[in-house]
């Protein structure tokens, strides 16, 4: 089994879990204020997990240039964004339609890779995306009355342009990254890619910081005070984050975010056996149609 596979499903698992962390935070701040304790908390978890890289791999500190530095800025610019949107689809009324379109990141991701890093997949590879895709549109939309008409129809509400905005941007957030990764000299792909989220957290620290400082300062106070919980979030950030740009650096990122569509399998599960929630019907179709998306990929690419 190729390396990325099991550190695509890692990054997964992190991710789902900071989501889970992350919840007790959207109550007590803004949504600034939520994403920045992401990057705030998660800088310090980086620099040591980069730390260690390099003295596992007795590799030296990659000498950073203006074209690693502007793909790093453009990444993490572009995380902000679209973390930003996503959270904003839910703030509509149809929070089922702008979950659902916000999940289009994965085949976006892999048109957009296509076209600028020429990363050219093959038809099982794409057989699988789409497969997953419907899984999880399907989970999104368990249980909420919406046909495909509905959906066809509500792709012009705020909701679903905002999910869709969001994808987008995510999708260009994961090629960014990876031109960083390619810009960097350096023998060891892993230091590399955690050089590269060194770097982004550090630039996004001083972004969003900046921006809360200007415009929401009594929120930034309340990223510091809320250390407690949102230590654990910008942990697990850092260490998924540090999962996915390794992925990105070492294989397709339209396949690594693919094969990351798993994080919806371990929010079931996380809902099943922690919170004793049944699971529907539709959450069953959903969650096979996730997982034999992923098996294409994995099986037959």
């Amino acid at each position: 089994m190729p390396i990325w596979i099991p550190i695509a499903v890692t990054a997964a698992l992190f991710q789902c879990w900071r989501t889970a962390m992350q919840q007790k935070l959207r109550g007590q701040m803004s949504v600034n204020a939520a994403g920045f304790v992401r990057y705030l908390y998660g800088a310090p978890m980086a620099l040591v997990l980069f730390t260690i890289a390099l003295s596992v791999t007795e590799q030296p500190v990659p000498t950073p240039n203006p074209t690693f530095l502007m793909w790093c800025a453009a990444g993490g610019l572009f995380q902000i964004l679209a973390t930003n949107l996503l959270i904003m689809s839910f703030g509509y009324r149809n929070f089922a339609v702008g979950t659902a379109y916000s999940k289009t990141e994965t085949v976006q991701s892999a048109i957009i890779a296509m076209v600028i890093l020429g990363e050219v997949l093959n038809p099982f590879a794409w057989i699988g995306i789409v497969v997953g895709l419907i899984g999880v549109m399907t989970l999104s939309l368990a249980g909420r009355g919406l046909n495909v008409a509905a959906l066809i129809q509500a792709t012009i509400q705020p909701a679903a342009l905002c999910g869709l905005s969001s994808g987008l941007i995510f999708g260009f957030t994961t090629v960014f990254i990876k031109l960083a990764n390619i810009a960097l000299p350096g023998e060891s792909l892993v230091v590399r890619a955690l050089f590269a989220l060194v770097v982004t957290n550090g630039m996004q620290v001083m972004m969003q910081g900046a921006y809360l400082l200007w415009r929401e300062p009594a929120e930034l106070k309340k990223a510091f005070t809320s250390w407690r919980t949102s230590m654990w979030v910008g942990t697990l950030s850092a260490c998924g984050s540090a999962c996915w740009f390794t992925g990105f650096a070492i294989a397709d990122v339209a396949l690594v975010r693919a094969v990351g569509q798993v994080e919806i399998v371990f929010t079931l599960l996380f809902s099943r056996f922690y919170l004793k929630e049944t699971l529907k019907p539709g959450d069953v179709a959903g969650l096979v149609l996730v997982v034999f998306g992923v098996l294409l990929i994995i099986v037959l690419h």
